[in-house]
């Protein structure tokens, strides 16, 4: 068995300021959770389980006539999409009551503690940090809405499952460790030793939507050149990883994604079609930005095509050199956030061959 554990206030319908639906002027579900909802009970046997708390329930701040009329009207609506729910567990208790019933606490989900739940599998649906450290408490995976996260995105990864890979690579020369989410937010935590290089890596992560976690351990006695190198391809065999069989993804980065930075115009295009290969259309005049060698940019880039066996197309003009391969490395976010972007109503292999 596999569970959807599934907030209510902030989730399911708007929370008001007040933080009580106790009146139908303020009932409005979120965006997208309806036909999000009834499509992953179409597709998906999951169990649908509604956990809630519901700050004093049944007392004089919150009386029960202002609670279940919005609350059956809301069951009897996903209802009719087709939308049930297995278990519906509320809490009723105060904050400062500290009861284990109440979220984060799993005392409410003793039913689902045993190892008849796959928590490997399940998630956490919710809005709030609570949501989150209840996962962790359960031992499942936590999906939140705000910040990128929206329905849309979490019926993809429920349905599809999620886009992760993590890659440790160490040699004399180097020890690497890649996290990598396409399904992210832009979070990132970046460590190489190179100032300039973190800048860059860290415009992937933002511009590109993906949780980006790197730290690298590298000879930098020696020089840049094995640090540089060895992270991309540990980037590139995590982003191919993180794709698994491709199913679903745009393939391609449009045809090319060009982007402006002040005096510099920099396009990359994108094919994820399993063939490696680098097209690298950009001079530097200066020796080093920061402490990275212009001369390791190309580099950088191949190593990156390579181990993601992608088609990368590269070209940049300008004058200024930190803005030109600024302007490039957020053009390939860009560009790899098009084409990873997924249609779980479409779960095909972008390709006439059958393969990628």
């Amino acid at each position: 068995m596999k569970a959807l554990f599934i907030d209510r206030d902030g989730t399911i319908l708007r929370e008001p300021a007040d933080e009580q639906i106790d009146s139908f002027d303020k009932f409005h579900f979120l965006p997208g959770v309806i036909s999000a909802l009834r499509f992953l009970r179409q597709h998906t046997d999951y169990r649908f389980v509604m956990v809630s708390n519901q700050d004093g329930l049944g007392t004089a701040s919150y009386p029960e006539a202002d609670f279940w009329p919005t609350h059956n009207l809301m069951l009897e609506i996903l209802e009719g999409e087709g939308v049930t729910f297995d278990d519906i567990l509320i809490d009723r208790s105060f904050p400062e009551d500290n009861l284990p019933t109440r979220k984060p606490g799993t005392a409410m989900l003793g039913a689902y503690l045993d190892s008849s739940c796959d928590m490997d599998h399940s998630y956490v649906i919710g809005d709030r940090a609570t949501d989150a450290q209840l996962a962790a408490n359960l031992g499942c995976q936590a999906l939140i809405i705000g910040d990128g996260m929206d329905w849309t995105r979490i019926a993809e990864i429920v349905y599809a499952g999620p886009r992760r890979a993590t890659v440790q690579r160490t040699t004399k020369e180097t020890d690497i460790a890649v996290t990598l989410d396409l399904d992210g937010t832009g979070r990132s935590t970046i460590a190489t030793g190179l100032g300039f290089f973190d800048h860059m890596l860290e415009q992937i992560a933002r511009h590109g939507a993906i949780d980006l976690d790197i730290h690298v351990s590298g000879d930098l006695h020696v020089d840049e050149h094995h640090t540089i190198e060895d992270t991309a391809l540990a980037l590139g065999e995590a982003l191919l990883k993180a794709l698994t069989d491709k199913r679903g993804i745009e393939r391609y980065g449009a045809a090319t994604y060009t982007l402006p930075m002040d005096d510099c115009l920099c396009s990359v295009a994108i094919d994820f079609g399993g063939r490696p290969w680098l097209v690298w259309d950009a001079q530097f005049q200066r020796e080093k930005i920061g402490e990275m060698p212009t001369e390791m940019f190309l580099h950088f880039f191949k190593s990156f095509s390579d181990a993601a066996r992608m088609n990368l197309n590269i070209k940049a003009e300008g004058t200024n050199e930190h803005h030109k391969i600024e302007g490039i490395f957020k053009a390939l976010a860009r560009a790899i956030r098009m084409a990873v972007r997924r249609d779980v109503h479409h779960m095909r292999l972008p390709s006439s061959k059958g393969v990628l």
